[in-house]
């Protein structure tokens, strides 16, 4: 799309990413180059599966009740001294958490006895975005004070914050906060309705976040870039 002619600097205001979307966001706003990013997800992938032991952590979806619920059900479940936390909060009623499987499984037996419509455990390799990541976290911040930053060419508004960033170097430690930390996906959607934001993009493959925004927030026009006729729309839109 920018080789057609698309600055993002005139015509789109801000770039996000859901979890490792992010890196992919900040490539595009041209903070990390194409390899770079390439690089930095194969260290931070290695790095997440090598922190735990395959087995010992686990996720799951929570569908139906609010933030604050499952918040409790989490704090209910961690105050035995495991870990489990909220990893990704998705909008529309859709929560994922993580931790140590028995502390999971158990948060999710919990999670329904509150009312949850369901409590699905997802086929996961790692307890991603929880505690447990500590060590990738420490990996991904030796890995991103080695690579080349620029300044992105429009604000990336952050998972972990949900604030518009322009600063590579803050923009590289919320990366390392975002490796144990919560993708607060509904409230970054919340923050661009609230911002002047009345169109987002969802490029790549699929419509995942393209149907979470929708659900979110029905005033927010959402649309998914996945075709070659997609692309050549959403140009003639923003050109």
């Amino acid at each position: 799309m920018e080789k057609a002619g698309l600055a993002l600097g005139r015509r789109v205001a801000y770039v996000a990413g859901h979890s490792l979307g992010e890196y992919s966001a900040l490539a595009a706003a041209g903070m990390f180059s194409l390899s770079d990013t390439a690089r930095l997800l194969r260290i931070r992938g290695n790095a997440m599966q090598a922190a735990v032991p395959v087995g010992e952590g686990a996720m799951a979806a929570i569908i139906g009740l609010d933030t604050a619920d499952v918040e409790a059900v989490c704090s209910q479940v961690a105050a035995a001294g495991s870990v489990c936390q909220i990893a990704n909060d998705n909008g529309g009623g859709q929560l994922v958490i993580s931790g140590a499987r028995v502390s999971v499984e158990e948060a999710a037996r919990l999670a329904t006895e509150r009312g949850a419509k369901r409590a699905i455990m997802l086929p996961v390799s790692a307890p991603f975005h929880s505690a447990l990541m500590a060590p990738a976290a420490e990996r991904m911040r030796e890995a991103l004070a080695e690579v080349a930053k620029h300044a992105p060419a429009v604000p990336v508004v952050a998972n972990v914050s949900v604030s518009p960033l322009t600063d590579p170097d803050e923009i590289a430690a919320r990366l390392v906060e975002q490796v144990t930390g919560r993708v607060r996906w509904r409230e970054t959607v919340e923050w661009f309705a609230g911002n002047g934001v009345d169109t987002l993009y969802e490029i790549g493959s699929g419509k995942v976040l393209t149907g979470l925004a929708r659900r979110i927030n029905r005033e927010l026009n959402a649309v998914a870039v996945n075709t070659p006729a997609d692309i050549e729309s959403a140009l003639k839109a923003l050109l």
